[in-house]
């Protein structure tokens, strides 16, 4: 069952013509964390290689083709968590980093701290030799679209969250049967300067544990905040659900007690895992024992050998 990687794509609705690109890059992610895993990589190096290649697919909602705040600009949050050792590392509006999940690994492998914010983030990134980039370069025509969309008087940015939820996640178990997870976003659509979710938030954007398991979230994030739902998940699997019945009753939760839609991949330490959404879709991948899992409605649940195919 080991090694296994799981990544998500983000929850939400996603438009007919971005779908499949969607699907191509939690495929193209799954397939990089899992090449590390089988070369005999750590779970923590193969969860920030998955949400790398995310974060360079202007497709989704993490660097470059994050989302844009009110004033027109980038602002990223990222995470990862290391189970075995409990240590976390998280950063939060970011604007001039290419890759915000290496800047989060950083700064659980090179401070005693959890979390970065903006500027401070910006100076700890440029002292670790990190290249930083144009804000501009993170910007899509796709993002800038949407942002002048929402910016007229009838617009409905709440429901237009729904397009694309597209925080990006993943867990993975290595052969050591270590454990890790790694989130990143570009939050909110339009959303207040400053605001930052739940990604960078230990136990709502993500948690691993050894003894329990690994979950990465996505949704709106408010929500995934009032119910801590990456800790909730595994509080669940501790008192012995399956992880795919665990995840379900998070996401549960969240819709019955805060009206909270979203997605999570979830992993436990012999490598069974779960891709589980109450959005209305949501693209996730999965690569275990040479094989590619994928699928983006509930239901949903495609494989072909990892030897295979171009997805």
């Amino acid at each position: 069952m080991l090694p296994i990687v799981v990544v998500h794509g983000g929850a939400g609705h996603i438009p007919k013509d971005r779908s499949e690109m969607s699907t191509a890059g939690v495929c193209s992610a799954a397939r990089g964390g899992y090449t590390i895993l089988r070369g005999g990589g750590s779970s923590m190096d193969a969860v920030v290689e998955a949400v790398s290649i995310l974060e360079n697919n202007p497709c989704f909602n993490a660097g470059c083709g994050s989302v844009l705040n009110i004033k027109g600009e980038v602002e990223m949050d990222a995470i990862v968590m290391d189970g075995l050792t409990l240590g976390s590392g998280a950063v939060s509006a970011v604007c001039n980093i290419a890759n915000p999940i290496q800047l989060a690994r950083l700064v659980m492998d090179k401070t005693s701290h959890s979390c970065l914010t903006a500027e401070g983030a910006s100076q700890f990134a440029r002292s670790m030799g990190v290249p930083e980039v144009s804000p501009e370069s993170l910007i899509t025509e796709y993002s800038h679209m949407r942002w002048a969309k929402n910016l007229a008087p009838d617009a409905k940015p709440v429901e237009s969250q729904m397009w694309k939820m597209g925080t990006v996640g993943a867990v993975a178990v290595d052969s050591e049967g270590n454990i890790a997870c790694a989130t990143s976003t570009g939050g909110m659509l339009n959303k207040m300067e400053g605001r930052v979710g739940d990604t960078p938030c230990i136990g709502s954007g993500g948690y691993a544990d050894n003894q329990v398991g690994a979950v990465s979230t996505t949704g709106h994030g408010e929500a995934i905040m009032k119910v801590t739902l990456a800790r909730l998940i595994l509080f669940h699997m501790e008192q012995g659900q399956s992880v795919e019945a665990a995840s379900d009753l998070g996401l549960a939760y969240m819709k019955s007690r805060v009206s909270g839609l979203g997605g999570v991949v979830s992993v436990d330490p012999q490598g069974r895992w779960a891709a589980r959404f109450s959005s209305l879709q949501m693209s996730w991948a999965a690569a275990q024992t040479e094989t590619l899992h994928y699928g983006l409605y509930a239901g949903e649940h495609f494989t072909q050998s990892l030897g295979g195919g171009p997805l």
